[in-house]
């Protein structure tokens, strides 16, 4: 680390707070006006209770700033989950959706356990083993399933299984599209509100003035749908019962809370989805590894534009999520993450330490105090538009060209990891990411021993990677990277590889630049002597001899 950073270096704890209340608390501030509509919107599309996605924004704030191990990071429900977390309403609870939310509670509690001894086991570096072509794959997929689903909100339908149940299948509701859109303008009210609150989510960003640009734009479609919906009479209908004593449900365009933070701060978690051994498991793995991927992939994401360059404790900021998401979900609330979006915008607007996050959750408290009753005023189609904005940036139509670029045997992966989610789960589609991208290596020469074990070595500065330097092994070359310091001048010599993948060049890339940062050098020997895998001449392409 250089002279300069480390003086001006903002301090932490109480000290912290002190010196940078006023950054931090205006940051906490505007993060909070992002977080309130898409907390609210992500528990929707759970299939939750909305008000408990601001209770996992609170506790993230308040409980899990003060324990984090990464200082600029926002935890709260993130939009990545919405899959896992409606299946395992829909799946736990039979299609009772209050009994699911129960259920699926059990599934999160034990998760967070999980994610408290992958902290205690220094299993911070999970992310590394995942090659980075399946994870964007499975994040895409996740895009596609938001947008599918919200589509059908948006123009004011819920698709029901015949059995009367919502859709949870994500082919199944790509497939019900065609009967949404034929039936457009059925309501036609809520169509209006959706259509100009999604207009907003995409048009807001491009305004050319920074000093608009910077309120968010979930939080200028709140301004526009609420009295747009209003002024439109867009109303919740009650239910009614028909001449066979059969309840048919109402029309509900419009959020409906009953009870302010008093009245639902107790324990709502129940662990008899045991008793569903196989899928309570399958769901409890889900909650533990994609919520960590995606904390873990946040954490690096926002390491890398911190302007003070500090790096977080990834495996204090797992146990700290863990803990998070056993209060949480002992309280009724949904799984958290370190999340990307929050985080971001949490940098852009100034603020430098854990407390940042704290003021987030702080103001999250106020609103559940004082003023649920506002969002009984907010219409469903408005979150609907801002969970389709999360949906298209996951599965942004640059990835798939991204992807392209840099080599055919990534697009391959890519897709097939989108296809294997789509049509059955996200541990089996990055599970098929995996496989897929194993097999190329295979094909490129690297041996199977090699795969799951790194033969890299020290040598003074100089560390002597031999074999394939591949995703599965990553984990054991950035052991031996570890033990230099970022201001070290180090050698990584690849002249006695045959392979090094896609997900190793990106990394050592990352890892060229933090080393510059901090006033070292890390020199890539030997990879001048390397073609391309395939014929992408992309910098991150994969190499062979």
């Amino acid at each position: 680390m250089t002279t300069q950073n480390k003086t001006t270096l903002p301090k932490d704890g109480i000290a912290g707070l002190k010196e940078n209340f006023s950054s931090d608390a205006l940051s906490g501030f505007l993060v909070f006006l992002l977080a309130l509509p898409l907390s609210l919107g992500i528990a929707s599309a759970s299939d939750f209770p909305p008000i408990y996605g601001l209770i996992t924004a609170m506790v993230g704030g308040l409980i899990v700033s003060l324990l984090a191990g990464s200082l600029l990071t926002i935890k709260g429900p993130a939009a990545g989950l919405i899959v896992i977390v409606a299946g395992s309403v829909a799946e736990l609870g039979h299609g009772d959706s209050t009994l699911g939310w129960h259920l699926a509670l059990g599934a999160i509690v034990v998760a967070g356990v999980c994610q408290v001894l992958f902290g205690v086991l220094k299993l911070g570096k999970l992310s590394d083993f995942f090659p980075l072509s399946a994870v964007h794959g499975m994040l895409a997929a996740i895009g596609i399933i938001i947008i599918s689903k919200q589509l059908h909100i948006l123009l004011g339908f819920n698709p029901l299984t015949e059995a009367g149940k919502p859709m949870v299948e994500p082919l199944e509701l790509i497939q019900e599209l065609g009967n949404t859109f034929a039936n457009f303008f059925k309501h036609k009210d809520v169509v209006i509100v959706g259509l100009v609150s999604l207009t907003i989510v995409f048009a807001w960003p491009r305004i050319p003035v920074k000093a608009i640009k910077k309120i968010p734009a979930a939080l200028v479609v709140l301004v526009v749908a609420i009295p747009l919906a209003h002024f439109l009479h867009v109303v919740n209908e009650p239910d009614t019962v028909d001449a066979a004593g059969k309840t048919i449900k109402g029309f509900s365009p419009l959020l409906n809370f009953k009870d302010g933070l008093l009245d639902i701060i107790q324990v709502n978690v129940s662990f008899d989805g045991f008793s569903q051994l196989g899928t309570f498991i399958k769901f409890v793995i889900m909650f533990a590894l994609v919520g960590s991927l995606e904390a873990l992939l946040t954490v690096k994401a926002i390491d890398m534009v911190d302007p003070f360059k500090r790096k977080a404790n990834t495996n204090k900021d797992l146990i700290a999520v863990g803990v998070g998401n056993i209060i949480a979900g002992v309280l009724g609330g949904l799984p958290m993450i370190s999340e990307v979006a929050r985080s971001s915008a949490n940098v852009a607007n100034g603020g430098k330490t854990r407390w940042a996050n704290f003021f987030h959750g702080f103001f999250i408290l106020l609103f559940l105090l004082f003023a649920t009753k506002f969002s009984d005023m907010i219409p469903k189609a408005a979150l609907a538009a801002m969970l389709i904005g999360v949906g298209y940036k996951l599965a942004h139509p640059k990835e798939f060209g991204h992807m392209a670029k840099i080599g055919w045997e990534q697009i391959i992966i890519f897709l097939t990891t989108i296809i294997f989610t789509l049509a059955t789960d996200l541990l089996v589609g990055i599970g098929a990411g995996i496989v897929i991208k194993i097999i190329f290596h295979v094909m490129h020469g690297a041996s199977l021993k090699n795969l799951f074990s790194s033969k890299a070595r020290t040598e003074g500065n100089t560390i002597i990677v031999e074999g394939a330097a591949v995703f599965s092994n990553l984990i054991g070359i950035k052991k031996q990277i570890a033990k230099f310091s970022y201001t070290d001048n180090v050698v990584f010599d690849v002249t006695a590889c045959n392979l090094v993948d896609h997900t190793v060049i990106e990394n050592l890339h990352h890892i060229q630049d933090d080393f510059e940062n901090e006033g070292g050098s890390f020199t890539i020997k030997g990879i001048e002597e390397f073609r391309p895998a395939t014929k992408s001449k992309h910098k991150f392409a994969a190499v062979k001899k």
